[in-house]
């Protein structure tokens, strides 16, 4: 599923693979859930990030 997407994922794809909203993308990325920088006022995340975040909570599951 990721590898449609590039090595940096924007706000939009963020919300598109998660299924979120942008209010609960903008909340994982400013508590730091998510590790992303920006560039003056666009947000860019890395995708191992991401995938990261996913894998963590995967094991709050087990």
């Amino acid at each position: 599923m990721l590898n449609d997407y590039g090595d940096l994922l924007t706000i939009q794809e963020l919300c598109e693979i998660l299924n979120i909203g942008k209010n609960t993308a903008y909340l994982l990325l400013g508590h730091k859930e998510i590790k992303a920088f920006r560039i003056g006022r666009t947000w860019k995340i890395p995708k191992v990030s991401l995938e990261e975040y996913i894998r963590n909570q995967s094991s709050h599951l087990l």
